[in-house]
């Protein structure tokens, strides 16, 4: 079974993605947080970087498209083609409001005869294959049956399915019990996506549905970084691998951004890898705090030192609240 690692806007930058790669690799494909392009084709020096070929030489990436525009969607996939990618990613999963209320991401799925002529014009005119990431409805499962009679339509090289609404977010469970559905609907090859936090939890899904073409890791797989070795039947990462990991992260940081900026993205990168330790909430708290270089520094070094690892290392809200 394949596994893909899904984009996590502010997380899985370039960086993250070629440190990741060097000290853990495991999934079959990196998919680079959404690009949106616009009329001018103008973009951010953080778009230009996440699609830069250079800054992902070597690794297996797919960039993702946000947009309701095909125009722009097919425009964006030629220049994607000429950087040497073979793939581009329909974003129609993304549930923030300042998305949705554009029609982009999620809210594509509010109008199933736009979302028709979208991918009329794309599969017309797209000059890469398409894959898309979805989810089941915009307010509700019920949506789910239309949208599969939209999609089976067309030939997508993948189909990723987050199995939840727009409304949802990332609340409640998934609707597990929907992907027979798609199973029985879609030819080309389906990709599960939705808390896969632990090894159990891929066990279940796989077994539920052995057809599956593979599962998409996102916060799970940043919590704890090997997981998709795992997955793989490889080794549990180990605390010299762990800090190995992070001291590289933290270096190539600091190579490419200010001083304050690296410790507060390094501190939401420890708040996901806090899932790998046994009650590191009084140290993690204390690093959260930390303003100084050498202070983080120090108080990273505690927790990779000081704590145990866990014998179930996966995302878990409830140790992070606590």
């Amino acid at each position: 079974m394949k596994i893909y690692f899904a984009p996590l806007e502010g997380v899985t930058d370039e960086i993250y993605r070629r440190v990741h790669f060097e000290c853990f690799g495991g999934p079959d494909k990196y998919f680079i947080p959404f690009i949106s392009p616009t009329q001018h084709f103008t973009f951010s020096s953080r778009e230009q970087k996440a699609m830069s070929p250079e800054e992902n030489k070597g690794i297996p990436v797919v960039p993702q498209v946000l947009t309701k525009n095909p125009e722009h969607f097919c425009e964006m996939a030629a220049r994607l083609k000429e950087f040497g990618y073979t793939e581009v990613n329909l974003n129609a999963g993304c549930p923030s409001g300042t998305v949705t209320a554009k029609g982009k991401g999620s809210g594509m799925l509010r109008d199933k005869c736009a979302l028709r002529a979208f991918l009329d014009e794309v599969f017309l005119h797209c000059p890469l294959p398409v894959s898309v990431k979805t989810r089941i409805g915009f307010e509700s499962a019920d949506e789910w049956n239309e949208l599969i009679s939209i999609y089976k339509d067309y030939p997508f090289s993948d189909i990723i399915l987050h199995m939840r609404t727009r409304e949802e977010f990332y609340k409640g469970r998934p609707h597990i019990e929907l992907v027979e559905n798609a199973m029985d609907a879609f030819s080309c090859p389906v990709v599960y996506n939705g808390d896969v936090f632990y090894q159990e939890d891929a066990e279940d899904v796989s077994t539920r549905f052995p057809a599956l073409s593979g599962l998409m890791l996102g916060r799970g797989l940043v919590a704890n970084p090997a997981f998709a070795r795992v997955l793989k039947g490889g080794k549990p990462a180990t605390k010299e691998e762990l800090k190995r990991f992070h001291d590289r992260l933290y270096r190539r940081y600091l190579e490419a951004w200010p001083k304050n900026a690296v410790i507060g993205h390094m501190c939401e990168i420890m708040v996901y890898m806090s899932c790998m330790y046994v009650n590191p909430h009084k140290l993690l708290k204390t690093l959260r705090k930390t303003k100084e270089l050498a202070a983080y520094e120090d108080a990273a070094e505690r927790i990779f030192t000081e704590t145990p690892l866990r014998d179930d290392p996966g995302f878990d809200l409830m140790v992070l609240k606590k």
